[in-house]
């Protein structure tokens, strides 16, 4: 039996001809799903989707930070383990979620 390919999909804010069941109904498809979150400075956070608020910020639990350890050029990547970590939304830059190719249509409102 053939897995499908576990990929990152983008999380779009919502628009404005969602109703709100909808927007709530796709949150919870996202929680505890892993989801990589970039912000304004070069990091990334990988960790678990907790929850988001009315404003857009974003809470990940069991969170591990990565960041480059030289700005000059392409480095490895240091990391470090965050725990729980909220993220504001003005910091966002990209969010996406690990999840399979039928999960990302379905999330996407294309299945």
């Amino acid at each position: 039996m053939e897995q499908e390919a576990e990929q990152l999909v983008p999380v779009q804010q919502g628009s404005s001809d969602c109703s709100e069941s909808d927007r709530v109904s796709r949150v919870r498809k996202l929680l505890f799903r892993r989801m990589l979150v970039g912000i304004k400075d070069g990091r990334f956070f990988l960790g678990s989707f907790y929850c988001i608020d009315k404003q857009g910020n974003i809470i990940l639990q069991d969170t591990v930070e990565y960041r480059s350890t030289r700005r000059s050029s392409p480095s490895p990547m240091e990391q470090r383990c965050i725990g729980l970590i909220l993220i504001p939304s003005p910091c966002r830059t990209s969010c996406h979620v690990d999840c399979s190719i039928d999960e990302q249509l379905s999330l996407l409102g294309l299945k």
